[in-house]
């Protein structure tokens, strides 16, 4: 049962290595940039809105 947990473990730490790595890499950045800018959008912009 040990190493059932050592390889969960490991698996587990490999995979958060890589997101971390994805994360503050400069692939995500357009996204990131356009999802920090979408509070700041006008509603006419995204279809919504007020309707008259």
């Amino acid at each position: 049962m040990g190493i059932v947990r050592g390889i969960i473990t490991l698996t587990l730490m490999i995979l958060f290595v890589l997101y971390t790595v994805w994360a503050w890499s400069n692939a995500p950045k357009k996204t990131f940039d356009a999802l920090s800018r979408m509070p700041l959008e006008d509603d006419e912009d995204l279809g919504g809105g007020p309707q008259s």
